[in-house]
Formats: C-alpha cells, sequence, structure tokens
C-alpha cells in the first residue's frame, strides 16, 4: 500500500525572512551628498588655489560619483544608474541657467541706479551728459510694435484658417507652407532691407520712416502667427465642425462661432509671443526707423526712437570721456527696462492663454 506525503501550507514562519521592500536612501540624501561633495573640492581647492570654476568642477566630479555609488550600495544598481542619470540632468540644467542669471544680474546691477522717474518721463533732446530719459523710446517701440502687430496678427490668423480649414494638403498650401517654413529662419537683417529697399523704391533714397520698421518687424512676426495658430486650430475637434455643419451652419459662420472661440487662447498667446519676439529687435530699425533724441508720435514722418537701436547708439555712440558713463548707465538702464517689457508680454501671454483656454469639467 502506497504511502501519500501531506505538505503542508507554507506559515507565516516561512516567509518572515523575505523583505518586502528594499532599503532606501533618505530624502536629504542627495543634499547631504552635494554638501560633501562641493565641501571636500573647495578645502582642496583653497589648499592648492584654485578658482571657482575649478572646485565647482571638482565637486561636480565627487557628486557624479558618490552619491550613485552610494546609492548602489544600498538601494541596488538599478536605483544608482537611476540616481547618476538624476544628478546629469538636474547637473546639465544649473548649466543652462547660469548664463541666463549671468545675463539677469549684469543687467540689473547696471541698469537699476539708472531707474527713475525723469528716465521714464524725459527724452534725450539736448542732453549730451548727465541727465535725460528713454521716454521716447519707450514710446516709438510702443507705436512700432503696436503697427506691426496690427499688420501681422491678421494675415497671419487667415492664412492659417486657409491652410487648416480651406488648404487640405492642395498644391497652393504646399507652397505656403513652404514659404512660411523659409520666413521663419530668414535673419531679422534682411527683413530690414527689404523694408528700405520698398520704402526707397516709393520715397526715394535716405528715408526714414517708424511704419518701415513695423513692416520690417511684421515680415518676422507674420509666420510666428500662422505657425502659433495654425497648430491651435489643428487641436480644435473635428467633432465640433462635424456638428456644426449637421445643423446646416456655413462653413464660414463654423469656424467664426465653433473654431476661432475653442482655439483662441492659444491664437492670443502665439501673437503675444511674437510681439514679445520682435520687440527687441535692433538691425531692421537701425535701418530703415534710424535714430532719433527728441519725442515722435507720427510713424509716418520723419525717424523715431527706439529702446533697442537706443541701447545700440548709447553703447556705440563714443563722445567725450565724461559723457561715456552717462551714455552706459543710460544703455543698461534702457536694457533692464526692455527685458521688463519683454517678460511681461510672456507672462501675459501665459495669464491670457489660461484664461481663454477650453474648461473642462464641470
Amino acid at each position: 500500500m502506497a504511502q501519500t506525503t501531506q505538505t503542508r501550507p507554507p506559515g507565516p514562519d516561512d516567509t518572515a525572512s523575505v523583505p518586502l521592500t528594499k532599503p532606501q536612501l533618505p530624502g536629504w540624501a542627495p543634499a547631504l551628498a552635494a554638501v560633501v561633495a562641493f565641501g571636500a573640492a573647495a578645502l582642496v581647492g583653497l589648499l592648492l588655489g584654485w578658482g571657482v570654476v575649478g572646485i565647482v568642477a571638482v565637486g561636480w566630479i565627487l557628486l557624479l560619483i558618490g552619491l550613485p555609488a552610494w546609492s548602489t550600495a544600498v538601494e541596488g544598481s538599478r536605483k544608482g544608474t537611476d540616481r547618476l542619470v538624476g544628478t546629469v540632468v538636474w547637473s546639465t540644467l544649473a548649466l543652462a541657467l547660469l548664463p541666463l542669471i549671468a545675463v539677469l544680474w549684469e543687467v540689473i546691477s547696471r541698469g537699476a541706479p539708472a531707474l527713475n522717474a525723469t528716465f521714464f518721463t524725459a527724452s534725450q533732446s539736448g542732453v549730451l551728459g548727465a541727465g535725460g530719459g528713454i521716454y521716447h523710446a519707450i514710446m516709438g517701440t510702443l507705436i512700432v510694435t503696436l503697427i506691426a502687430t496690427v499688420i501681422s496678427v491678421p494675415i497671419g490668423i487667415m492664412a492659417a484658417i486657409y491652410l487648416v480649414e480651406y488648404g487640405k494638403k492642395n498644391r497652393l498650401s504646399q507652397v505656403l507652407t513652404f514659404l512660411i517654413d523659409v520666413m521663419t529662419g530668414i535673419p531679422s537683417i534682411v527683413a530690414g532691407l527689404f523694408a528700405l529697399a520698398l520704402f526707397t523704391l516709393i520715397f526715394g533714397p535716405g528715408v526714414r520712416m517708424a511704419v518701415g520698421g513695423s513692416i520690417a518687424l511684421s515680415v518676422l512676426m507674420i509666420p510666428i502667427v500662422v505657425r502659433s495658430t495654425e497648430e491651435m486650430l489643428k487641436l480644435v475637434p473635428d467633432e465640433l465642425r462635424e456638428g456644426a455643419y449637421a445643423l446646416g451652419v456655413p462653413k464660414w459662420r463654423t469656424i467664426v462661432k465653433v473654431v476661432l472661440p475653442t482655439a483662441l487662447g492659444g491664437i492670443v498667446t502665439g501673437a503675444t509671443l511674437a510681439v514679445a519676439r520682435v520687440a527687441g529687435e535692433t538691425a531692421p530699425l537701425l535701418l530703415i526707423v534710424g535714430t532719433f533724441r527728441a519725442t515722435n508720435f507720427n510713424p509716418f514722418d520723419g525717424a523715431m526712437a527706439t529702446l533697442p537701436v537706443l541701447i545700440f547708439s548709447e553703447a556705440t555712440r563714443g563722445g567725450l570721456q565724461e559723457y561715456i558713463p552717462f551714455q552706459l548707465e543710460r544703455a543698461w538702464g534702457a536694457a533692464l527696462v526692455l527685458i521688463i517689457i519683454v517678460m511681461a508680454l510672456n507672462l501675459l501671454a501665459r495669464v491670457v492663454g489660461s484664461y481663454f483656454s477650453p474648461k473642462t469639467g464641470r
């Protein structure tokens, strides 16, 4: 008679030695590793007379080696590799931010002393040394950019509507897409030469008009507006268009009442970013708008001052040695104001985009 062996189910004592979780480093481990690595590098660098760059480089190498090695010993090789890649990613982010921080620090430290009430309310008419302001340049930048926006935004939106709603990959839309791609990479000075040649043919040589600068800036703005609007229109679901067509709504009314309101947030954001993109252009404005030290509100009559051209002229104008520090101070102050304007436009684009974007949920 064969004997049968009876197996008992595993009890709690059999799995008590199997860990359910692996050991992990505490959350403050990367910070501690960074302090130890850069502290050791600073100590060695001070003893050997290294500079700041050498200390930072050695500290980064020690962190890149020490933190993954510590993680591998405690958490395993997979987590150690993850720590290594994460350290490299954060290091490259910090390296990319260094030039931006350096530029902002330089502009703020040099430009902030120039900011006062007179700097924003006075022009440079008759000013040679100290004094004067950039009111005329601020007004000129606003006028030139506003005219360029009025020209570019309707053209860009209409072109994008044709490419998405009417073109449907026909020959003309393919040609327009190719030309827009080419215009996106056009150097700004080429746009300025185009405006200068156009106004020279119409008004003769030596012409200086602010509206010519607006034409040059619009050449740079139109591709940006077309591309951003095109991408936003493509994101509108086809079901919305089909529902409108099923109700008998004409195509043009569907675009105006359904498609454009749905994509309005992205369109406004793209247009605002295009304005911020051209607000700091110097070469086309220097060619066709010129330089002017007094206030001129008429874009069709003579030269007009703008912030980018004022910065260039003040930094390169020369003159008496005692006047150069005041000119450089005005240049740095105008640069700081221009950065503030561009930053404000980017923030405005984000706020407007979030406000007009389609809301989800209840």
